[in-house]
């Protein structure tokens, strides 16, 4: 069950109730992440059901609180403590960028958990702030040296929003460049909600780079895919993301798609049994015109998950004990099988080729142990 977003609600809705779990789910409903906000509201509201469907959170109803996470930062953190703070909600969860989490983490730290779903640039080390999502280390760096080997790819360009996420995966992609032999030729910062990529293809040709490591976001990454084909780009230069899913895909057209690769550690196309079980609960509740689940909205699903895991495995709410008791923690999504090392949950990546409006999946990622 979900309740309306929190900013159409006066301060009656917040009464405690002893029998309610309340989550706040924190996603995109506007800015260029808007485009992921279906995906994710569908893909936690399945999860809810079926934990309720299944006893609920130590005995209790889980319901699900939202905010939008495409507000300002400091917007959305304020919103987010005040809940927690008048004992609103229980929990926070859900996918947004990483100046977000930023924004909100000191602000319910050490107060309720935490689980954040987005891939992100890595190092949080926050008490009570857990991640289902990938990093550089697992992520990135096993894929440029697949395509270093695959496509002899050595020079890179770099297209980012000006924030953290990106900045600072692009400072560990010039040392994974380096690793295979290759380096990073240029790199350029644009704001969230850019719409005219004019000067930075004309850098990307002057470059001569073999291919562009794309580190945009949502509508921004859609744009760019548009403008990358329209300037013939796309016959000379590869792309790799670590944040495109499906949706990204069909914003761009099948035109515009050509030699652009994903990673990440789920795709719509995963053709194994946790995933393809996944896709027939989520098409006979939403149907077959419902947002595709692709690894963005799908992880609202395993931060679902991760919570309940989480506060059924410490039988408590109560924060330092939830983190003592993560280790042992396990649970079973659209992912497999997935555990914990820290307060990161370790699982398989893949590479995967688009293929007009969808993805190939070329291979498991040998992902690096213990980077973070």
């Amino acid at each position: 069950m979900s309740l309306p977003p929190a900013r159409f609600r006066t301060p009656e809705w917040f009464t405690a109730d002893a029998s309610v779990l309340t989550v706040a789910l924190v996603y995109p409903m506007q800015g260029p992440a808007g485009i992921f906000g279906p995906g994710c509201e569908a893909c936690a509201r399945l999860a809810v059901e079926e934990v309720n469907a299944a006893g609920g959170v130590l005995g209790r109803e889980l319901r699900l609180l939202e905010v939008d996470g495409g507000a300002e930062p400091s917007r959305v953190a304020a919103e987010v403590g005040a809940l927690v703070a008048a004992g609103a909600v229980q929990g926070v969860t859900g996918w947004h960028i990483s100046s977000v989490r930023q924004a909100l983490a000191p602000r319910v730290a050490h107060r309720v958990p935490y689980v954040y779903t987005a891939l992100y640039e890595g190092g949080e080390r926050t008490e009570g702030v857990f991640m289902t999502s990938e990093t550089p280390a697992g992520q990135l760096l096993p894929a440029m040296r697949m395509l270093a080997r695959m496509r002899d790819v050595r020079r890179w360009f770099v297209v980012g929003n000006d924030y953290v996420w990106p900045r600072r995966t692009a400072r560990a992609a010039r040392r994974y460049a380096g690793e295979s032999r290759g380096r990073v030729c240029g790199e350029a910062y644009l704001p969230l909600g850019t719409d005219d990529f004019t000067d930075v293809l004309r850098r990307v040709e002057r470059s001569d780079a073999d291919a562009v490591l794309m580190l945009l976001v949502g509508s921004d990454a859609v744009r760019f895919n548009r403008a990358f084909a329209a300037a013939g780009l796309d016959a000379r230069c590869l792309r790799l993301s670590t944040l495109m899913d499906e949706s990204m895909l069909l914003g761009s057209g099948p035109g515009a798609t050509a030699g652009l690769y994903s990673t990440a550690g789920f795709f719509a196309s995963l053709a194994d049994g946790h995933s393809m079980d996944f896709h027939g609960r989520y098409a006979a509740r939403f149907g077959v015109d419902a947002p595709v689940p692709g690894s963005l909205g799908e992880s609202c699903y395993e931060g679902v998950l991760l919570l309940a895991a989480l506060v059924e495995r410490a039988r408590t709410l109560e924060v330092s004990a939830i983190g003592a008791a993560a280790e042992h923690v396990r649970y079973e999504g659209p992912r497999g099988l997935l555990g914990l090392d820290g307060r990161h949950v370790r699982q398989r990546i893949y590479l995967a080729e688009a293929d007009g409006l969808d993805f190939t999946v070329l291979a498991q990622l040998d992902s690096p142990q213990g980077l973070l």
